[in-house]
């Protein structure tokens, strides 16, 4: 099984969105995966972490207010898992600038300007390996839920 790291930015936590995002992908048939004594992170990140997340993205020009976004309230960080999550799960997030989303996306849905897009999904399984790692450094636990025969082949 495939996995994907997912983060609810700031915006996303404080208008109330999480409940209807992770239920997004729950319908999908996508598991959240259940990190070490935790499933999902509510979590306060500073500017040097938030840096080695973007880091890809140091030398854009929207990088600085990109920073200061994310390091603006809390987010929700979460790993999630299931066949071809990835690709699947950044077509269910839409475009980045939301207006070039399709309205039947999360981003479609909920996010109004590029700056304030609701979420990020991992671009690539290399990505969400990194992620993963980064915003969970002890690990998973390997569960599986007794609906994965219902969903999967």
């Amino acid at each position: 099984m495939e996995q994907t790291f997912i983060m609810i930015k700031p915006d996303g936590v404080q208008r109330g969105l999480v409940g209807e995002i992770t239920s997004t992908f729950e319908k999908k048939g996508f598991y959240l995966k259940v990190m070490v004594a935790i499933r999902m992170k509510l979590i306060s990140v500073d500017r040097p972490f938030v840096e080695k997340h973007y880091e890809e993205s140091s030398a854009k020009p929207f990088f600085e207010g990109l920073l200061k976004y994310i390091t603006s309230g809390p987010v929700v960080g979460m790993v999630w898992e299931g066949n071809n999550v990835v690709a699947t799960n950044r077509k269910i997030i839409g475009a980045s600038n939301p207006s070039a989303s399709d309205p039947c996306t999360l981003r479609g849905s909920f996010a109004v300007e590029i700056g304030r897009n609701v979420i990020h999904g991992s671009d690539s399984v290399e990505s969400a390996k990194k992620e993963i790692a980064l915003w969970f450094p002890d690990g998973t636990v390997n569960w599986q839920s007794s609906l994965r025969p219902w969903i999967y082949e």
